[in-house]
């Protein structure tokens, strides 16, 4: 079986450029996801960053988890629940306007740890995309600028833990599906799996890996690539022991942000028709707010049916 694909971004600079690009490319067009080590962002920072989310979780999270538990008789469940995933949340916006002062009980360490950790999060997400334009043969700068919209793009962090299940058969962590946004960049637990992807029919794990940072790619680039990649599936199974961390940062388009296959993509495949639909980024995510856990496919279909609706314009500059 394939290997799943780990990129030494270290590499990027050296002779083995050439070599990654390649990495990265047959990861974008036939997983939808990779692994990079040796990211800019120090092992150091990354322990105190896992040390302090779980200490919150302890602290503030867990007890309200388990009085949710208990409240809805999750533990004595006979049947599979397709309603619910099994996992503690909360989220932090960042880009455009930050919400990390008004979520409540989070000491200030944390607090202005997540807020350095977003800034590394922000610059790494702009380097792989500009990697990616390489890639596509887009000029640089290309997907930053599809993303920006009025106001810059949208990035925020999903701070999840996935506590012990007792039931991991009936009630998942957290349900298939595709992100529907850009770029996704998951600082993940390094001892308790869980993270699933759907690759030729057959559910395959994400490895943990201590320091790394696992890379997906969400609807939007689908789009804007015309399908040449594609947001894969994925899903989180509960574990029995351990309680799982991820910390889910997305960078994506900004609201009113106009979404559309690159024209430069277009031009180079003349045969391949424009198979995806021109939309505001909003009216997206409006639709997938109540069609999460479903295919893609449909949702791009009822974007195509609103498309008369949108006039295109240039891409707005930064």
């Amino acid at each position: 079986m394939e290997s799943f694909p780990i990129v030494d971004l270290s590499k990027i600079n050296g002779e083995e450029r050439a070599a990654t690009m390649n990495l990265i490319k047959d990861a974008c067009e036939n997983w939808g996801f990779f692994e990079l080590v040796n990211h800019g962002i120090s092992h150091e920072f990354m322990d105190k960053v896992e040390r302090l989310t779980k200490e919150h979780y302890k602290k503030c999270m867990e007890q309200r988890f388990k009085e949710m538990v208990a409240s809805q008789g999750l533990e004595a469940v006979q049947s599979e629940i397709s309603d619910l995933d099994w996992e503690s949340t909360f989220y932090l916006r960042h880009l455009p306007d930050s919400n990390i002062n008004e979520i409540p009980d989070l000491e200030d360490d944390y607090r202005n740890l997540m807020k350095e950790f977003a800034k590394q999060l922000e610059k790494l997400a702009e380097q792989l995309l500009d990697l990616l334009c390489e890639n596509l043969g887009l000029e640089k700068g290309y997907l930053k600028k599809a993303f920006y919209g009025s106001k810059g793009p949208t990035f925020g962090t999903k701070v999840s833990n996935y506590p012990p299940c007792p039931k991991p058969d009936l009630i998942k962590g957290l349900r298939a599906h595709t992100d529907a946004g850009g770029l996704i960049l998951l600082f993940q637990d390094d001892k308790v799996s869980g993270l699933q992807l759907l690759k030729d029919g057959q559910w395959i794990d994400v490895p943990p890996m201590k320091h790394s940072i696992v890379i997906n790619l969400g609807d939007q680039l689908e789009v804007i690539t015309n399908g040449k990649y594609k947001s894969v599936m994925h899903r989180v199974i509960a574990q029995t022991d351990g309680t799982r961390m991820s910390l889910a940062s997305f960078y994506n388009p900004g609201s009113d942000a106009i979404i559309y296959p690159a024209p430069a993509l277009l031009e180079k495949e003349a045969d391949t028709k424009e198979m995806y639909p021109k939309f505001v980024f909003e009216d997206y995510m409006k639709l997938y707010a109540g069609l999460k856990f479903q295919a893609k496919e449909p949702r791009f279909e009822a974007m195509k049916d609103m498309e008369s609706t949108v006039k295109l314009g240039p891409i707005a500059t930064v």
